[in-house]
């Protein structure tokens, strides 16, 4: 029995990972410390004789008396709203908590996955993002608290490669949605879901026309254990590769959802990329991994999950 540490456990991936870790008979030690994640996400998990929890800030190094097999660096608040809110700590938890954990995995001679982002890559002067495209970030903006710590972290774990032969895995993950997401999360999805199930005025910033690709949790989690599992040690894209714009998406919650919602226009925010793609090629040949959840089937379930009142 392998035995991973997932760190951001407690998130909205990081919980559906140490889910599925542990249906493919994995011990599972799920690190997370509650910023942005939360207990309710792990509550059905903590029965299970095979998972542990512990509430830890990986910007302070993290010890662990077992052996560890797999460690899956999740750890970062990624929404919209905590850019403003917390830059520091979004700043910290990319370059110290990744030198932790590769520090970790190089004691338990284990293997990392870097949860990197399609953010690397900024407003993308590419299209579609293929993973030898630099990025065209703006440094000093205000997202560029998550953007270059991610880029840093990057660069971190290519180092620790290079100069002591650290096991890594890079993983950028584009728009990826699903159950468990934060109601207030920020981003585009559970803001237009709560909205039309209230019937509130869905809001569209900008004209609608700018453009993501959305990936079910469930296809996202399968390539994250496809890539961590492979030998291919370069970064690699992690997203679905139909394009989809914000307004077509805001019409396709407002039906399933059976809103009488109207759509509002607002003012674009600042650095808000205009276009995302991913370019999955390499992860169709390296790691035979595409999505499977059309974007409707996996809207209805997310929109249930909601409607639920989790």
């Amino acid at each position: 029995m392998k035995t991973a540490v997932v760190t951001g456990g407690s998130g909205f991936i990081g919980s559906h990972l140490c889910q599925v870790l542990l249906e493919e008979g994995s011990k599972v030690i799920a690190v997370d410390s509650l910023v942005t994640g939360s207990r309710a996400n792990i509550s059905g998990l903590l029965g299970n004789e095979n998972f542990s929890f512990i509430e830890h800030d990986i910007t302070v190094p993290l010890e662990i008396d077992s052996g560890v097999d797999r460690v899956y660096n999740l750890a970062s608040p990624a929404s919209p709203i905590d850019f403003p809110r917390i830059p520091l700590e979004i700043l910290a938890v990319n370059s110290l908590g990744t030198k932790n954990m590769l520090e970790l995995a190089l004691e338990k001679k284990a293997r990392l996955l870097e949860a990197s982002t399609s953010e690397v890559y900024g407003q993308p002067l590419e299209h579609p993002q293929r993973e030898a495209y630099f990025g065209n970030v703006n440094t000093i903006g205000e997202r560029s608290c998550y953007d270059e710590g991610k880029r840093f972290a990057e660069a971190l774990v290519s180092a620790y490669a290079r100069a002591k032969k650290s096991d890594v895995r890079v993983a950028r993950i584009f728009n990826t949605y699903g159950p468990r997401m934060r109601k207030n999360d920020g981003r585009v999805v559970p803001n237009f879901i709560m909205q039309a199930l209230q019937n509130k005025p869905i809001t569209v910033y900008g004209n609608g026309k700018q453009t993501r690709s959305f990936c079910f949790v469930s296809d996202l989690v399968s390539g994250l254990m496809k890539l961590m599992e492979s030998n291919y040690t370069k970064p690699v894209n992690l997203g679905n590769p139909s394009e989809t714009t914000v307004l077509e998406l805001a019409e396709k919650v407002k039906e399933i959802a059976g809103s009488s919602s109207r759509i509002a226009f607002k003012e674009l925010p600042e650095d808000d990329p205009t276009r995302r793609k991913p370019d999955i090629s390499v992860a169709l040949r390296e790691l035979n991994w595409k999505p499977k959840v059309k974007l409707d089937s996996g809207l209805e379930k997310t929109i249930e999950w909601f409607k639920a009142g989790n």
